[in-house]
Order: C-alpha cells, then structure tokens, then sequence
C-alpha cells in the first residue's frame, strides 16, 4: 500500500513528537511491505511566522490531496507569544478551526485508555483503576452549540446573550454511523449521551441514534443522560466501549475522561470526514516551556499515527503493533519525565521512538 501524508508539525514540541511518529510509520511500511510519502505543511504558529496567516489555502489544497493528515502541536504561550498579540481570527488556533471546516472532519475520536503499567497515576480509588479502562469517545465536531447562531444585545436596559443549539438529522446520523463503525472495530457497545429529558436537540439525537442502531445488529446500543455520564466516568470507566455524543456534550466529557488515564501525554485523537480522511494529533498542547529539550513524551502522537493506520488506511495489525510495541515500552519499564515513577527508567523523545519502533517486528 502506497498512501500520501501530509503532516504539520506544528508548534513547540510539535516537530520533535511528529518527528518520533514518522519513524514509527517509516518502521511500519519496512515491516509490513507498504510506502508511505510525506508532504510538509505549515499550519498554526509556524505558518503565521512564514506567511502571516494561521493556515493558507495552498496548504489546505495539499491537505485535501492527501489521504490523511499527521499532525503536532499547535501554538504557543499565551502570555508571551507574539501571536497572541494578533487578532483571533489571525491566532495560530484559528487555523486549526479553519482546517476543520475546509476538511469538513465532523467526527472527533478520542481514545482514553488506561495503561496497566500506568494505573499509578490515575486519580481514581486503586480499586477502580485495577480494572483498567478503554474507552473511546466520539464527538461531533461541526454542529450543536458551538456553530449555532449566537447574539448579544440590550434588551429593555437589560444584557441578553443567546446560543442556539441546532442539530438536523442528517448530521446525527452521520457521527451515528461512524460510532457504529468504529464499534464494530472493538467491543461492540455504543453508549449514546444526550439530555433528552430536557432538551428537543437530545431528543431528536436519541431518535435518529435509534435508527440507525437497527443496521447494527451486532452491536449493543444504551442510552445515557449526561449528568449521568460524567459521574459514571469516575465511578466505572471499564464499563464504557463507544460514548457517542453531541459537540459541547463530547468537549466535556473528553476533558474528563482525558484526566482519569493519568496523562494527557498519552491521549491521541482523530477527526474524520465522510470518507477514509482523517486529522491525526495528539490531544495535548504545545508545551512551549519545554519544546527543544528532548524530554516530550511522543506517545500520543505515535498512537495517534497508529488510529490513522486503523481508521484511515484500514490497517488494523499494522496499527495494533505500533499500540503493542508502546505497551511492551511500558512494561519494560521505559518513561519519559511526564510518566516517571519510582523504580523506572527516564528516557528522552528519541529514545522512546527508538524503542518502540525495535519491538515492531
């Protein structure tokens, strides 16, 4: 197989954690027999400082001819930084959003799993993290709340501001049918979070979510409110396969379960379109204060390479080696600073890429 990546390295220690997840898929297509091709984007910071603006068309061009984009980190410190001198249209995170929309990725993945060797940073009861957790949360990303019309205006004397949240069914039913699909790929369960015992966007969701459950017979469908959602995440994580969930709805409850694995350091993320393309990056900042010391920890950007191999390329072995070799890492003891702990061995960025490209065979 033969497939066309772009990648934006970003900001911070974006180049240096992209740089480690190349060498996991060059690794891969020595391993496997496939070629991949890169293409060098520039987006965000990197791309104001070259062209003044957050992301050009030309770029967006490039990423539209690719097959699925790898991606870092994106901005800077906000305090120092001067692009965030620059109006917000002009930020480097603007340009994220604007590769979003012209991507039209409507569909945001983010695993949340708890690595056995890991279970000493999770923040829950020790009795709750020895069951461990994997869980993958599927938001939809260009509607609801956050994209619905919104104005603020003096009304009798007084300030009103409005949002409106607004789904159509089209849209439902497309992230349905992708967290359907995704559950096929695992453990064949999908709960469906809404507030539909409040709101008539919920209620629509839960309805059309109904209909096309009924293509997946195979797969088990439960529909949670998300009160309840958020307190079950600290109380059960295991019992979780697929969340599927509105835009604002998923932008909390990633967060959260984010925090109960212990580590944004090791959190990948994907957002699709309505084909194969994807968006891989990891979930976590930029981390300017740290960027060019070696220390970054490239473990979600190489497992974010590893979902784009799975959901993009229709990889599956090959993405389960890359997440097999980053659990044999962690058995054997490696760490990079952000996972450290008493009795292991501290390695750099390259060194971690190193290791986990020597156990893919």
């Amino acid at each position: 197989m033969n497939m066309k990546i772009g990648v934006i390295k970003g900001d911070g220690i974006g180049p240096e954690i992209v740089d480690e997840a190349v060498k996991v898929l060059d690794r891969i297509a020595e391993a496997y027999g496939h070629s991949f091709s890169y293409t060098q984007l520039l987006m965000g910071g990197a791309s104001i400082d070259a062209n003044g603006v957050p992301l050009t068309e030309e770029t967006l061009e490039q990423a539209r001819a690719s097959d699925a984009v790898l991606m870092g980190s994106i901005g800077g410190d906000a305090r120092t930084s001067p692009w965030y001198r620059l109006e917000p249209e002009k930020r480097p995170e603007a340009g994220l959003l604007g590769l979003r929309k012209g991507l039209n990725l409507f569909a945001n993945l983010r695993p949340a799993v708890l690595y056995r060797e890991l279970k000493e940073a999770c923040p829950l009861k020790a009795e709750i993290a020895e069951k461990g957790f994997d869980m993958m949360i599927m938001r939809e990303l260009t509607g609801g709340l956050y994209f619905g019309n919104r104005s603020t205006v003096e009304v009798d004397g007084e300030t009103v501001a409005k949002d409106e949240l607004v789904y159509s069914g089209t849209e439902i039913r497309r992230i349905a049918k992708r967290g359907f699909d995704i559950a096929m790929k695992r453990r064949k369960k999908v709960t469906s979070v809404d507030k539909a015992n409040v709101l008539d966007s919920s209620r629509l969701w839960r309805k059309v979510v109904e209909e096309v459950a009924e293509d997946y017979p195979e797969v088990t469908l439960e529909h949670m409110l998300v009160d309840n959602c958020a307190m079950q995440l600290v109380k059960d994580p295991a019992q979780f396969d697929v969340i599927l969930t509105e835009n604002m709805f998923g932008d909390i409850l990633s967060d959260e379960a984010s925090m109960v694995t212990g580590s944004i350091g090791m959190l990948a993320s994907a957002s699709l379109n309505e084909t194969k393309f994807g968006l891989y990056e990891p979930s976590g900042g930029s981390a300017p204060d740290i960027a060019g010391k070696g220390i970054a920890n490239p473990i979600a950007t190489i497992l974010s390479a590893a979902m784009m191999l799975r959901y993009s390329f229709d990889l599956d072995k090959e993405a389960q080696a890359v997440e097999d070799a980053v659990s044999a890492v962690l058995r054997d003891g490696y760490r990079t600073a952000d996972i450290m702990s008493a009795g292991m061995r501290q390695i750099g960025t390259k060194e971690m890429g190193d290791r986990i490209c020597g156990y893919i065979r």
